[in-house]
């Protein structure tokens, strides 16, 4: 089946996602999202496409561009060949790190422009991570900031000032508010365990057993308490494998 046209947007906005392949991490450490936002901003300065919103989850990303010249596709296609190949050289991995190819939707009005930078930015904390307002790897600071690669002048000309910005996003449906449940081993003292258990740093070392050894290092991670959705997310390994392993 041949691939459809990407829809293109009348005002040159576009929500756009991209998702580890297998819900993968596509960020390890710290110094992993500083690359990826080193590469937003190195290309938004060679093509015609501008960073609006942006926030980076730990296994995929949410974008809010321009698109002036039709460069998006370009523009992606730039970001995901270099930090795959930083990723992987890091990680001594090899292989597809992005989920196909990334998702896109047109945005065509001022209510759906103010919508995609609240779904954006509040995203950590209705995902249960941290209060949006703290999240440090979301443009939720670039309101207003002049030297910021992050083109917020449109809702700031909608919004004024950075209070209401903060009172606009704040007001997102309660049934969207997620209490962060600290019940639940955190992604960072998983990364803990994957070291004292496995004597690794990254879980996506795992992908690169033999069988018989992956499957004993999930039933270790297992027993230590992580989910298998967790343990999914940090080594890359499906969920149906993690279940099959465990059960």
């Amino acid at each position: 089946m041949s691939r459809q046209a990407r829809r293109l947007s009348e005002t040159g906005y576009f929500h756009v996602i991209v998702r580890g392949i297998g819900k993968q991490l596509l960020f390890e450490h710290d110094d992993d999202y500083r690359y990826y936002l080193m590469l937003l901003e190195r290309y938004i300065s060679q093509l015609s496409v501008s960073v609006c919103a942006y926030c980076l989850m730990e296994n995929h990303v949410h974008l809010l561009l321009k698109d002036s010249k039709n460069e998006l596709s370009l523009f992606m296609k730039k970001m995901g060949v270099s930090y795959s190949s930083y990723f992987n050289k890091k990680y001594d991995r090899t292989g597809h790190l992005f989920q196909d190819r990334f998702f896109s939707r047109p945005i065509d009005d001022d209510s759906y422009f103010l919508s995609v930078n609240r779904y954006i930015l509040t995203n950590p904390q209705r995902a249960g991570i941290a209060p949006f307002v703290n999240y440090r790897w979301s443009s939720i600071k670039a309101f207003g900031n002049k030297s910021s690669f992050v083109d917020t002048s449109l809702i700031s000309d909608m919004l004024g000032s950075y209070e209401g910005y903060i009172d606009f996003l704040s007001d997102f449906s309660s049934e969207e508010r997620v209490l962060i449940d600290n019940s639940k081993m955190r992604d960072e003292e998983a990364r803990k365990v994957l070291e004292e258990i496995l004597g690794v740093s990254s879980g996506v070392a795992l992908q690169s057993y033999e069988s018989s050894a992956r499957n004993e290092a999930v039933i270790k991670l297992s027993k230590a308490g992580m989910s298998e959705r967790q343990i999914e997310r940090l080594t890359g390994i499906s969920r149906r494998i993690v279940h099959e392993i465990l059960w």
